[in-house]
């Protein structure tokens, strides 16, 4: 498997947690979201991704090789592929709330605060991108604090991580990088604190990284 994606990325770095929960070794190559223009915009990337943003994950299944982008679908292949150990609880209601909570992060936060809408905001509008980024970095996890207590446990879904914790760590090293007050959000800090001493947790995260920059 091949993984292409940026260091820093959180959509790469759910995808970097998920290989890791599964033990699944692969084979990582950098695309630089800002270098040149960015190289998302390559001819050669593009043919992998129409889209043009990372992750896509590059594997061979029944004798054919697939690239797959769009990290909650990566995350999901892998868990069909690789059901243990398991990234979605196995009971009905709690599966539908991990989901909940991933895609919450995945397409009600992240969108709206990634590289390209940042500088659109600042670059053709014209107007304060750190700003536009806290405001939807603070609607996002006000949401997520009043939800989680209804499902968390020592995670955000019970006492196992899921993929709910894999979407939420990444985006909090957004939230400090437009200098989010975190104090706001206990339940969510004590969920990444958990999160933190499992080692594929720590080992995606961007300063390990071979892309990574000071």
């Amino acid at each position: 498997m091949k993984l292409h994606g940026f260091w820093r990325s959180s959509a790469t770095w759910r995808v970097r947690i998920a290989l890791n929960f599964k033990g699944l070794g692969y084979e990582y190559v950098p695309i630089h979201l800002q270098r040149d223009g960015g190289e998302q915009h390559a001819h050669a990337f593009a043919l992998l991704n129409p889209m043009k943003h990372v992750p896509v994950l590059t594997l061979t299944h029944e004798g054919k090789t697939h690239h797959v982008s769009e990290s909650l679908a990566i995350i999901e292949l892998l868990e069909e592929l690789v059901p243990e150990p398991a990234l979605l609880p196995r009971d009905t209601i709690a599966r539908a709330r991990a989901r909940q909570l991933a895609l919450l992060v995945s397409s009600g936060i992240q969108p709206l605060v990634n590289t390209k809408v940042r500088a659109f905001v600042d670059g053709t509008l014209h107007s304060d991108a750190n700003a536009w980024c806290r405001h939807w970095l603070t609607l996002g996890l006000n949401a997520l604090e009043a939800l989680l207590p209804e499902s968390a446990g020592r995670f955000a879904v019970g006492d196992q991580p899921s993929i709910a914790d894999v979407c939420l760590v990444p985006q909090l090293f957004m939230a400090r990088l437009m200098k989010v007050d975190l104090g706001a959000y206990p339940t969510i800090v004590a969920i990444e604190s958990a999160c933190a001493t499992i080692p594929a947790f720590e080992r995606a995260e961007p300063h390990f990284q071979p892309d990574a920059e000071p």
